[in-house]
């Protein structure tokens, strides 16, 4: 936690709380801690060894969090990806011409430090090596000087070619390649810019596309159109099986099949490409312009997302922006706010940064842990996210255009993309903080609770930033093949809605109510919920329950029984929980891997919410949560847990191995959240 976000609002310190320094007792132990008034302890039944563990894990964490907090009220921790970030932002640089020394060499030692012994390069800690992560992370060690005789490089290679080479690669990683002649834009699946004028109701316009696909596939409709080539300054045969056919013809699907049409729609577009009206062209490139400029954010990123401002940077640089233009300034500008410079000199690229996810949810976990309501961390902390709310409409209007704006996002800066995840986590936050105006308070929860509920999607659910995003096309492109391209409703997204709409008394609204038969619906066979932005079945577990049982389901109801039933089954001998990523293409993995802080402390979350806490599992994990924290109060997790994309595009939230396990610990000692029932108001 010590890393800088070079040029971002502030950087992650520890530093002093702006409270004056009290003590906070338990019966058993007294700490020292930053705090304006102790949280309130029920006393510890003599000869209770696992609650008083619990008492001092939580006391020493909230010192910790306290410690951690942003003068300016917010919480960050470091959003780590892999090395795709860095290679592209280096890919992009030379693509430029602005590429430097010292960001070169940094980002080098950063990329070779995150290498394999095998050669490659995984997505997620401890996993497979990948194709196209290796590919991009190893042209971008040619770029910083690496030669390809080097050990190194040469294992790289040869495990590249043993995988198919570049042909085998994935459509993104053979764009940036096609910027500097390394492959051919004929042999890259066409995406003509003329989509842009394709209407809501027509398939495949871009609004049938997830928010995040959006803002990559508009600019890259200008990229493709145009195939521009810069002079690479050197030759990749070492990662084609045979250079002199680097790419050998692939066999159509059956006519008949989707992909089979898909891939002729593909062959029909470019021919399209080579007789398409000139004038009809440039004004489709013009429109996306203006389209991309319009949703540009005031720090000069595109939806707070690296890859989107990356390729819209690059669209408008062929398009004619120069350099010097103020909005590829400012854009340029956005893209170095993502780095975050190490102590051992390297840099590592953020995809995106996460301070009103990683506010709200460290507001909840000190005001579990019994910090009281008027604590001055969390007024501070809930001033900066009532500054945060989104009072203008975005894209989401597209398909709600009679909705009132209202909600929060999950950056700094991207108003035209609130969430609906962030916006009923920050309500429950709020809920739990006594801020001086009431009223302010009061009416920014009211819209954001309008704003939600006018977010739902037909079925009953919620997706995470757009109603009804759900349309089966998108994904079939052949464009498309990285990742999730649509937004459909989620059961973690959508629990922590119903949640949130139960603590504002709305459990009995019809809407809730459609909401919480739609999480009935989508569980498991084997009593668990699929986790689509956190790893994975414990995750969309650890959401569920709690949201079910603060709805007014029983802790007897089935499906509650079944959820605390698969929960008990998967926990590991250690007494924790763990849950690998490739539980998401592996049913073997499903509920298991290594015990990590983060993941325990949401089978306990569900667990407890189910009443289970005199259950031999809660006090195995809560004893494993205890033993597991660090002397400074914190938790180490190397392990990924976030969700971007399943299975394709992981997320280590720095701050998720602090949060949720306070949050844990917190409901424990003090049973039900310790202001969800009881508000602060």
């Amino acid at each position: 936690m010590t890393a800088t976000t070079d040029g971002s609002p502030g950087a992650l310190e520890p530093r002093a709380a702006a409270a004056s320094e009290t003590t906070v007792t338990t019966a058993t132990s007294t700490t020292t801690a930053t705090t304006a008034t102790a949280p309130t302890v029920p006393a510890t039944p003599i000869g209770d060894p696992v609650r008083e563990a619990a008492e001092q894990a939580a006391a020493r964490s909230v010192e910790y969090l306290l410690g951690v907090q942003d003068a300016q009220g917010w919480w960050k921790g470091d959003l780590e990806t892999n090395v795709t970030m860095d290679a592209e932002d280096l890919l992009l640089r030379q693509f430029l011409g602005i590429q430097d020394a010292r960001t070169t060499e940094a980002a080098g030692r950063f990329i070779r430090g995150e290498q394999r012994p095998d050669g490659t390069w995984a997505t997620f800690f401890e996993g497979p090596g990948e194709l196209s992560t290796t590919i991009e992370a190893y042209v971008a060690l040619r770029l910083a000087g690496d030669s390809p005789d080097a050990p190194h490089m040469a294992r790289a290679s040869a495990w590249i070619r043993a995988q198919g080479g570049v042909a085998a690669s994935r459509v993104f990683t053979r764009i940036w390649l096609a910027l500097f002649g390394w492959w051919k834009w004929e042999d890259l699946p066409e995406m003509p810019p003329e989509v842009i004028f394709f209407p809501k109701w027509l398939p495949l316009n871009i609004y049938d596309f997830g928010c995040w696909a959006r803002q990559t596939i508009v600019p890259l409709t200008v990229v493709s159109a145009k195939r521009p080539v810069r002079p690479a300054p050197f030759t990749l045969d070492e990662l084609h099986i045979d250079p002199a056919d680097p790419n050998p013809a692939k066999r159509l699907a059956p006519v008949a099949s989707w992909d089979g049409a898909f891939q002729r729609l593909d062959k029909a577009l470019h021919v399209y490409h080579r007789f398409a009206p000139r004038r009809l062209r440039r004004t489709a490139m013009n429109a996306a312009a203006r389209w991309i400029i319009e949703r540009q954010e005031n720090d000069g990123c595109w939806g707070g997302i690296q890859p989107p401002a990356v390729y819209s940077v690059i669209a408008l640089h062929l398009l004619g922006y120069d350099i010097d233009h103020p909005v590829m300034r400012a854009g340029l500008a956005s893209l170095d706010r993502f780095a975050v410079w190490r102590e051992d000199g390297s840099r590592m690229i953020e995809a995106c940064q996460s301070p009103v996810w990683d506010t709200c949810l460290a507001t909840i976990a000190l005001a579990d842990a019994g910090v009281r309501p008027d604590h001055p961390a969390l007024v501070k902390a809930a001033e900066w996210m009532l500054g945060e709310e989104i009072d203008r409409p975005g894209d989401w209007a597209v398909r709600r255009p009679e909705l009132a704006p209202g909600g929060w996002a999950f950056e700094f800066h991207n108003d035209n993309y609130p969430d609906i995840d962030d916006t009923a986590e920050v309500a429950l936050a709020l809920r739990r903080v006594s801020v001086p105006d009431h009223g302010r308070l009061e009416g920014a929860i009211a819209r954001g609770v309008r704003w939600n509920l006018g977010m739902q999607s037909k079925g009953g659910g919620w997706g995470a930033f757009d109603a009804d995003n759900s349309s089966p096309f998108p994904n079939r492109l052949p464009f498309c093949d990285f990742g999730e391209v649509i937004d459909p409703p989620s059961a973690d997204v959508t629990a922590h809605v119903v949640e949130m709409l139960a603590v504002e008394g709305l459990a009995r609204d019809p809407r809730t109510q459609r909401g919480i038969e739609w999480l009935l619906a989508e569980q498991e066979a084997n009593g668990a919920w699929f986790g689509r932005w956190g790893v994975n079945y414990v995750y969309g577990t650890g959401s569920v329950v709690p949201a079910l049982v603060a709805a007014g389901l029983p802790a007897s109801h089935p499906a509650i029984r079944r959820a605390v039933s698969w929960l008990e089954s998967v926990q590991n001998e250690d007494g924790g929980w763990g849950e690998d990523l490739r539980s998401y293409k592996d049913e073997e993995w499903i509920g298991h891997g290594v015990s990590t802080a983060s993941q325990t402390a949401w089978a306990l979350l569900a667990l407890l919410a189910a009443g289970e806490r005199e259950n031999k599992a809660v006090e195995r994990g809560v004893s494993w949560l205890a033993g597991a924290q660090g002397a400074d109060g914190s938790w180490d997790e190397p392990y990924f847990t976030g969700t971007g994309f399943p299975w394709d595009f992981s997320i280590n939230y720095h701050l998720y191995r602090q949060v949720f396990p306070l949050t844990a610990l917190g409901r424990y000692v003090h049973g039900e959240p310790f202001a969800a029932s009881r508000r602060a108001h």
